[in-house]
């Protein structure tokens, strides 16, 4: 039998914190509504902080304007379809605040 020589296997950095507590994601609001009051997704300061702590980070807040007031084919108008088309099972109460949010 041959034997096996143990391997060190290199370890991921852990993953910036994403609790809710503290302030870095928008609360969800049972009554709806669009943009920050609908919640369910990163503030404009969770966006910075994870910018911040992850250098390099391409990462963007919701595009909140309302379709009709996007231009056909603009990068926004293709970010919003693009998140809509991937977040379209998302039935918890937190995805659907955030599909409110972005309008889908």
């Amino acid at each position: 039998m041959p034997i096996k020589k143990a391997t060190a296997k290199r370890r991921k950095p852990p993953a910036p914190s994403k609790k809710k507590s503290l302030g870095y994601y928008a609360k969800v609001n049972k009554k709806g509504g669009t943009g920050k009051k609908a919640g369910g997704g990163m503030t404009s300061k969770g966006v910075a902080k994870y910018r911040k702590d992850n250098p390099g980070s391409k990462l963007k807040t919701a595009v909140t304007t309302p379709p009709s007031k996007l231009k056909r084919g603009s990068k926004a108008a293709k970010r919003r379809k693009s998140f809509c088309a991937r977040s379209k099972s998302w039935t918890s109460e937190r995805g659907r605040a955030a599909r409110r949010k972005w309008n889908c």
